[in-house]
């Protein structure tokens, strides 16, 4: 099959080796512009770009994917059909009716739930204890096309939306590859999506980010996972950001050893500590805050200006005290 190919995180290199390890012919990589990136700010390819000019394929990066220019260009491509993961872009009606055979999209949630730009973060974040990919013919409403395919795929109690995204590229990988052998010879059935159960994932951003220690142990936990590794859940310490991972809550019992708090007094109950506030540190394990009920240990920080590291060899440097609060 002639597939013209668009992505640009590194989510989307796995949909685009399996394309050409299972033998389709992949007549172009339509990907985002190089952007500024890094401490130097040096312009920088798109992980997806990096692998296409590795393999050869040809290249576009328009911005924005439009005008009659572009249009000429891909179609004298001849697709047969696009594949879209994570472009980062809406698609005009134009452009997903080139390909004789539609316009396909590999979505990291089961649709109808969690449609839109973040659904790895706020499957985390809500709580959810299944997620999974969908492929699905699109249309011009957002994440709204008939579904030819889906895998579901459970949620570790740890895990986090850096380590869920990159299993769910995998399962995409997998799932698009099928959905195409299927559509191939006419073998798939496609189904519309319940609107009635639609969900929505909107972008995530510094603002999201922001922990609210008034909410219980599982619900700050499942932020701070959610938001890992970017852009990173954060809080401020003595007037300066610090981001927290490696959550580990824990809920009426006692946050430390014998010379910690008793239970009960933990969490921002009428007697405990306010939320935010450090009630132990102990170097194998890193710091305990309260929150609005129960407490998280934090095993990893990073501190302004420094990279991620283990909460024990912040305790070793500057570190924190116990009292102190985030806020």
């Amino acid at each position: 099959m002639r597939v013209l190919f668009w992505g640009t995180p590194l989510f989307a290199v796995p949909s685009l080796r399996a394309l050409t390890e299972e033998g389709h012919d992949v007549v172009g990589v339509v990907t985002q512009p190089d952007r500024p990136a890094g401490r130097g700010r040096r312009l920088t390819p798109s992980p997806v770009k990096e692998v296409a000019l590795e393999d050869g394929l040809h290249v576009m990066t328009p911005d924005p994917p439009r005008g009659e220019d572009f249009l000429a260009g891909i179609r004298a491509l001849e697709p047969d059909a696009s594949v879209v993961v994570a472009y980062g872009h809406i698609l005009r009606r134009e452009v997903l009716d080139v390909p004789r055979l539609g316009s396909f999209n590999v979505h990291a949630s089961l649709l109808p739930a969690l449609r839109g730009a973040a659904p790895v973060n706020w499957a985390i974040i809500r709580g959810h204890e299944t997620s999974g990919v969908t492929v699905m013919r699109m249309v011009e409403a957002m994440d709204a096309g008939p579904i030819l395919l889906q895998e579901e795929e459970p949620i570790g109690a740890t895990q986090t939306a850096t380590e869920l995204a990159s299993r769910l590229s995998e399962v995409g990988a997998v799932a698009l590859v099928e959905a195409l052998a299927l559509l191939s010879v006419g073998a798939v059935a496609e189904r519309d999506q319940d609107e009635a159960r639609a969900t929505y994932a909107p972008k995530v951003d510094r603002d999201t980010a922001r922990i609210d220690w008034s909410a219980s142990a599982r619900e700050v936990a499942d932020l701070v996972r959610g938001m890992d590794e970017t852009p990173g859940a954060w809080s401020v310490l003595d007037g300066s950001p610090v981001k927290l991972f490696a959550p580990r809550p824990e809920t009426g019992a006692s946050p430390s050893s014998a010379d910690g708090p008793e239970a009960g007094d933990v969490g921002g109950g009428a007697t405990g500590p306010a939320p935010g506030t450090v009630v132990s540190r102990d170097p194998s394990r890193g710091i305990a805050v309260a929150a609005g009920s129960g407490v998280v240990w934090f095993g990893e920080v990073q501190p302004p200006g420094r990279r991620r590291m283990l909460a024990g060899d912040w305790l070793h440097g500057r570190g924190v005290e116990e009292g102190r609060r985030f806020v």
